[in-house]
């Protein structure tokens, strides 16, 4: 179990206050756990904190027990997690079986035996096991990503955090990450934190939406898309004209017809021609995000 209560952290840069977070609450239990929201949100500020490399400015974060505040708790906590960060530098001269082995001996692995069996285990579990001699600079960014986890597991942790393990890879390694990682929560916590919509609604259960330091949604995905109903349309428009009014588009789709817009909205009233469609994740996401003022990052 995770809990977070009251947590703040400020940053001084050229001589201004920048508050990442802003007495964040959350709660976090087993399973698959995502955090959502845009770049900017907190989200990395918050998975450092809880990683044990960043220090809160105030508030706690306790982790099975273990206050993050304390030295003696940061260190309970770094003997059984697993941390991919957004950019996780390799030494790519190493094959892939050499890095990971590196990472074990770091993480205290001293049993040469048992290391070997643990690194081997990891890069299999990871789908690498035929290619792990290999030299990483020679490795796929999607390749790159599960040496990155099967580093984070070496230790075999009760606790794994992932930042944005999904960006840039291209569809099918999008895919099978998103599969490992639900195949994983089955014996541990996994918390994703990412700015990707579809791949909380691939994996998670349970969420949180983050924006500007604060949480400003905790549910399921499926509470998320039920609070914009009433609110997703679609509209079929000659040519390009672009709906305004405040609607923003989430798609445009080209048709023999015309251009269909998927709008999310308070009304579309001045739009007879529009149809009430069942709202999806990114729907309630968006919807979300316009009731709390916020703006949504390549959408209008």
């Amino acid at each position: 179990m995770i809990s977070i209560n009251s947590l703040f952290k400020t940053y001084h840069a050229n001589g201004h206050s920048v508050h990442a977070l802003n007495g964040l609450d959350l709660e976090i239990g087993n399973g698959m756990f995502g955090l959502l929201g845009p770049n900017g949100a907190g989200k990395t500020t918050l998975m450092r904190i809880l990683a044990g490399i960043s220090n809160a400015s105030g508030g706690s974060a306790i982790v099975d027990g273990h206050n993050l505040s304390t030295q003696a708790g940061k260190q309970a906590v770094k003997s059984t997690l697993g941390y991919l960060p957004q950019e996780l530098g390799m030494y790519t001269e190493l094959s892939a079986y050499q890095f990971v082995d590196y990472m074990a001996i770091l993480k205290g692995l001293d049993d040469p035996r048992r290391r070997r069996q643990q690194v081997g285990k990891v890069l299999e579990l990871v789908g690498l096991n035929q290619e792990a001699g290999r030299k990483i600079k020679g490795y796929s960014g999607g390749m790159k990503r599960r040496v990155g986890i099967a580093q984070a597991l070496v230790n075999d942790p009760r606790l794994l955090i992932v930042d944005e393990p999904t960006a840039g890879l291209d569809p099918e390694e999008r895919i099978r990450f998103r599969n490992l990682l639900v195949n994983l929560s089955t014996e541990r916590t996994v918390i994703l934190s990412t700015h990707i919509v579809e791949d909380i609604g691939q994996t998670c259960q349970d969420l949180a939406v983050l924006a500007r330091g604060e949480v400003i949604f905790r549910g399921s995905p499926i509470a998320l898309m039920q609070s914009a109903a009433g609110h997703v349309w679609t509209l079929t428009c000659a040519g390009l004209d672009k709906p305004d009014h405040d609607l923003t588009v989430l798609s445009m789709l080209h048709l023999a017809e015309g251009t269909q817009y998927r709008l999310v909205g308070n009304s579309a009233a001045d739009y007879p021609a529009a149809q009430e469609v069942q709202p999806g994740l990114e729907d309630g996401y968006v919807w979300l995000m316009k009731c709390r003022g916020h703006s949504v990052e390549g959408l209008s």
